[in-house]
């Protein structure tokens, strides 16, 4: 029979979770995941915190809690039962571990603020050639047509310029409804751009984005689980085994999705319809969370 640690250790490894996972998800200190599934409880702060942080590691990996709590009071003689006092102090430590790591967040980003400023920069110069280029190019197209349409004039010239001007109108709805019709598809397609990469974490922006949007997620190979969040509420989190698929509908509301991988080599994403090829930036990992901003 499997000790408590290596229990909880095969369900995680089984869901596809990562340590680093398991501390984001919990706001468990890696350190002390790690004495739990050696089962080195003296490394806890106290026995409150073995039935706790114990318990909150069964219900990420879809264990009973207090199955396990029953084999370690068996195995070690701990007391199961939870006393106020304790839970204030786990409450007050979870959100002084919350707020550590959102300190954290901010000063990498900072970290990182002069290259989006440069990037950002660097885009709207070229988005200003472009404009420019395009500007003199339809210039060009103008002043050749009429340089034609004045050669081919002749002595005839009211009938030459009845049927030159039909001509020319023709030519000119003909030319312009691609045209708008191209430039109206673009307008209104959907892009998504990575603007930043740290480590296993990448920020996309989503341009054109539908008002009510829809991520697939579908699994190809082994069984993979991933959690899916809008505006930082969690709105789906589960595993899907080889072959399966899931859709889900995201609120009007979502300005932010994030998605978190635990087999992103098995694991395929479709936004609206239109296949994410996120493995392009790093296809060698495992477990990646892609932050989608939607414009």
């Amino acid at each position: 029979m499997n000790g408590i640690g290596q229990t909880l250790k095969e369900a995680r490894e089984k869901k596809g979770l990562t340590l680093d996972d398991l501390q984001q998800t919990t706001k468990i200190q890696k350190r002390y995941l790690i004495a739990i599934e050696a089962e080195n409880f003296d490394a806890l702060p106290g026995d409150f915190y073995v039935r706790a942080f114990i318990q909150q590691y069964a219900k990420v990996v879809d264990l009973d809690g207090d199955e396990l709590l029953a084999q370690l009071e068996e195995k070690t003689g701990v007391k199961t039962e939870t006393p106020v006092a304790h839970e204030a102090t786990t409450r007050t430590e979870a959100v002084r571990i919350e707020q550590a790591e959102k300190n954290d967040f901010l000063g990498k980003l900072m970290n990182y603020l002069p290259t989006i400023i440069i990037v950002i920069v660097v885009v709207a110069i070229l988005g200003t050639i472009y404009v420019v280029a395009w500007g003199n190019h339809s210039k060009n197209t103008e002043s050749q047509s009429s340089s034609s349409q004045t050669v081919s004039v002749s002595s005839d010239v009211k009938k030459k310029k009845s049927s030159a001007s039909t001509s020319s109108a023709k030519k000119t709805t003909s030319s312009k409804t691609p045209s708008a019709k191209k430039k109206s598809a673009s307008s209104t397609k959907q892009t998504i751009e990575n603007v930043s990469s740290e480590g296993s974490k990448f920020v996309y922006d989503v341009k054109n984005a539908a008002d009510k949007n829809k991520l697939e997620l579908s699994v190809s190979g082994s069984a993979a689980w991933s959690a899916v969040s809008s505006n930082g509420s969690q709105v789906w989190q589960g595993t899907l085994n080889d072959g399966g698929s899931h859709t889900i509908e995201l609120p009007e509301s979502t300005t932010t999705i994030t998605i978190s991988l635990g087999n992103s080599n098995s694991t395929s994403l479709k936004l609206n319809g239109k296949k994410f090829d996120y493995k392009k930036e790093n296809d060698t990992l495992t477990v990646r969370t892609i932050t989608l901003n939607l414009k």
